[in-house]
Parts: structure tokens; C-alpha cells; sequence
């Protein structure tokens, strides 16, 4: 099933990121500000050096474009930019950057992120999804790794991973449960953040997002670590058609209101670089207008942000076929130029408005409200939520008020380097042994 665009198909543009063809990929990216763009397709000894630099042009409306007979699948590659200086700008032609609708990430061996083309191709075996009513759903939050890291019945290079959350053992738990659906806390490609880093520490829940288009290769067996992006895609997209196959409906966590280049002074590894004035709310002197309490915000009063958001969830339900997504402080995404909330939002406008997105469930995250323009809920425990609008089973998950999130210092996003003590959130209990009761 393909999730259609709320646009005519007459008037459709063509769509951003790589499209394949039979003389290599095209390449579009979006940046309104950039004064000039090159797509850097990388050298297959997993540096970041340039085999080829192909200078894109523009093609209105803020388009670049590039073409590259070296742009297949497996190929890495990467973007740079210059632009206009400002306070607003954060402009870098020497600094490598990701495409935001990058299908696979990767770090190169001396560090950088950087895209990668994926083979999309996959065989899904006539298996549908379940479409269970929603006054039927009893819905499951899980952490991917967490979920299965201690279950001595998988086979060991399987636990904690995307293979091991769809292998039999574990859907034959969760269907003892009488779940319907499983919601997984995020799951698209994440760091840890710089003062964790600094720490030692790590970001366990992922609410850091560094691509939107991209599952987290860490969740992903050793084995299709290795083989690359496309392995690691396939493997995800086989755990959903086991869930699926067992009738168990797959709900994504998705964090759009902030991406993983913190404030001003953070890691640039795409958006700040291709457009920083654009993409991040801030004033006319540069200073972020944080409403997330993560560093920064993106803008949803900016249509590229939008239609980045609306692309990406197309993406996940058509290609991935995820079945529901719960926002993670989702009235941040409904947020106009002065940053206020509303409810005639063009983002919720156009979400509900899409036939194929209005079928799936949509549950927002309590972590804002539109009486406190972003600042942090009054209760750290109802902010860290995650429960969605339906039922949730959390006979073993926990209830849903851990206040174990990952991000920033504001009391309902205090970061944490692994699950915390109590059972919120934690991995479904295992028993002493490290076994699930059969």
C-alpha cells in the first residue's frame, strides 16, 4: 500500500531524497537559503573522503538537484552548503551533511554521519496489516533492546534486537499477554547527546533524532550491522511482517518536535547546516525559541517542516507498513509563527485529511498543552508519559508514568544513561533466571 500525498498527483513535486534509476539515483534536497550545494557520493574504504562532487543546482522553490551514476544502493554519500552569513544562518561548505530524507545512516571511520542509499525492495508475502478496531486495541510500549536483551529462550545474537522482538518466542509472549499492538519507544536513528557523551553515558530511550527516514541500526543483529543500511531496513521490516502475520498491529514513538543538534552550540549534522533560519524557531538575532526543552525546536509555522513530518509518516505506513504512531509532544507540532498552539494547524489539518493517515491511529503525547506555549507540563510524570489514547496493557511493561526520558534539563525530560530502577518502561520481567514465565 502506498500512503498517498494530500496534494493532486498533477501537482505533486517530485519527491526529496534519492530516487533510484537505471543510470544511477537522482538526488533533491530543499534549502531556500543555500547559495550553492554539492552532493558528495563517498569513497567505499568507509572514510568520509569524496570519490566524486557533483555541484547540484537549483529548480525552484528551494530545490537542489544532483545526479550521480554512482548514487545505487550501498553507496554513501553526503551534502554541503554555503550560504549568506547572519545570526540566523549556520552556513558551512566544508562541513559534511546528512540528507533529512536519508533512508540509511552510517558514521564513517573518522567519525562524520553520513547517508547511505538503501534497496527499498522487499518481500512482504501478501501478509496485510491487522487493522484491529480501535475499541479493541490493547496496546503494548515497549523498548526495542530492552524488550528482549535478558530473554535467555532467543538466540543470543537475536536478543535486544528488531529479529528478536518478531522471533516466535516473543510473539507467543505478547500474545499470552492479549495485546493487539505492540508501540515501540523510538526507533528512528538516534544519538546520545554531547554532555552525555562527555559523561560516559548513553541515551537509552532515544528521544534524540538524528533521521527521520532511518531505523536505529543499534537495534539491528550484528550480523545486518555489518551487511549495511539495506540489511538493517530488512531486518526491521521483517519483524513487522512477523508481528503483523501474528495479528499484532506496530505503532512507532516519533519525536519530530527536535532533532539531535541540540542548541546553537551543538553537533551540525544536517538541518542547522542546510538551513538553519528555516528549519529551527528563533528569533531575528539567532537565539533558539526552545519549546521543547531539548535545545531546539523545529519550526512547524515553515511548510518544508510539515511536509518533512507528513513524508516521513507516509514513509513509515506505506513502505515500513507501520500501523499508528503516538507524537511525542505533539502540541509543539502545532505550533504557528508566534509559536502558538492551534488547533486549525496545517500539520493536523493535513494529517487528518489524508485518507490513507486518517485510518491509522494517531496518539498525542501530554508533554505540552496549549495554555503553556512549551514549557514543561506541571507534572514531570504526566510529560514523560507515552501512554496513547487506547488501552494499554502494562501488566509487565510498567505503567506509563516513568519519568526516565532522555534530553534535556528541564524536570520532564531529565536524561537518563540506562532504564531506570522501577519497573516503568523497563523490559517485560523477566524471572530470575533471566526466562520468561512459559
Amino acid at each position: 500500500m502506498h500512503m498517498p500525498t494530500t496534494e493532486s498527483p498533477t501537482t505533486a513535486a517530485p519527491a526529496l531524497g534519492v530516487t533510484l534509476g537505471p543510470d544511477g539515483g537522482e538526488l533533491r534536497v530543499w534549502s531556500s537559503n543555500a547559495t550553492t550545494m554539492n552532493l558528495h557520493v563517498l569513497s567505499e574504504d568507509g572514510s568520509s573522503a569524496a570519490e566524486k562532487t557533483v555541484a547540484m543546482e537549483p529548480v525552484g522553490d528551494g530545490t537542489w538537484i544532483g545526479q550521480c551514476s554512482l548514487l545505487v544502493p550501498g553507496r554513501r554519500y553526503a551534502l554541503s552548503a554555503d550560504g549568506p552569513a547572519g545570526p540566523t544562518h549556520r552556513f558551512d561548505p566544508t562541513r559534511l551533511l546528512l540528507d533529512p530524507y536519508a533512508r540509511g545512516v552510517e558514521r564513517t571511520t573518522d567519525g562524520v554521519w553520513v547517508s547511505a542509499v538503501v534497496e527499498e525492495d522487499f518481500d512482504w508475502g501478501g501478509i496485510g496489516k491487522p487493522d484491529t478496531l480501535a475499541d479493541h486495541s490493547v496496546i503494548y510500549e515497549t523498548h526495542v533492546k530492552g524488550f528482549s536483551m535478558l530473554n535467555e529462550l532467543l538466540p543470543y545474537e537475536l536478543r535486544g534486537t528488531y529479529a528478536g522482538l518478531g522471533h516466535e518466542v516473543s510473539i507467543a509472549y505478547l500474545r499470552s499477554l492479549g495485546i493487539t499492538a505492540v508501540e515501540l519507544l523510538p526507533v528512528h536513528a538516534f544519538v546520545s547527546e554531547e554532555r552525555l557523551q562527555r559523561q560516559r553515558m548513553v541515551n537509552y530511550w532515544g528521544y534524540n533524532t538524528l533521521a527521520f527516514f532511518a531505523p536505529h541500526a543499534e537495534y539491528a543483529t550484528k550480523s545486518a550491522r555489518a551487511a549495511g543500511p539495506t540489511e538493517v531496513l530488512r531486518e526491521f521490516k521483517t519483524m513487522v511482517r512477523q508481528l503483523h502475520q501474528a495479528g499484532i498491529e506496530v505503532y512507532l514513538d516519533v519525536v519530530y518536535n527536535h532533532t539531535a543538534e541540540e542548541g546553537p552550540g551543538g553537533p551540525t549534522t544536517s538541518f542547522r547546516g542546510l538551513d538553519n533560519a528555516v528549519y529551527y524557531r528563533q528569533d531575528a538575532n539567532g537565539n533558539y525559541i526552545d519549546t521543547t526543552g531539548c535545545g531546539n525546536t523545529l519550526d512547524f509555522s515553515q511548510d518544508v517542516v510539515v511536509n518533512l513530518t507528513l513524508d516521513s509518516l507516509r514513509y513509515w505506513a506505506a513502505e515500513v507498513q507501520i500501523d499508528g504512531f503516538r507524537f511525542d509532544l505533539a502540541t509543539t507540532l502545532a505550533r504557528d509563527d508566534s509559536a502558538t498552539f492551534r488547533s486549525d494547524h496545517p500539520f493536523l489539518t493535513r494529517l487528518l485529511s489524508d485518507p490513507a493517515s486518517r485510518a491509522r491511529r494517531r496518539s498525542p503525547s501530554p508533554g505540552t498543552s496549549a495554555s503553556t506555549a512549551g514549557r514543561p507540563a506541571a507534572s514531570p510524570r504526566a510529560s514523560a508519559s507515552g501512554t496513547t489514547a487506547t488501552a494499554t496493557a502494562c501488566a509487565t511493561s510498567g505503567s506509563a508514568t516513568s519519568p526516565g526520558r532522555a534530553a534535556t534539563a528541564t524536570p520532564d525530560r531529565a536524561s537518563a544513561a540506562s532504564p531506570p530502577a522501577s519497573p516503568a518502561r523497563a523490559t517485560p520481567s523477566p524471572s530470575t533466571a533471566g526466562r520468561w514465565p512459559r
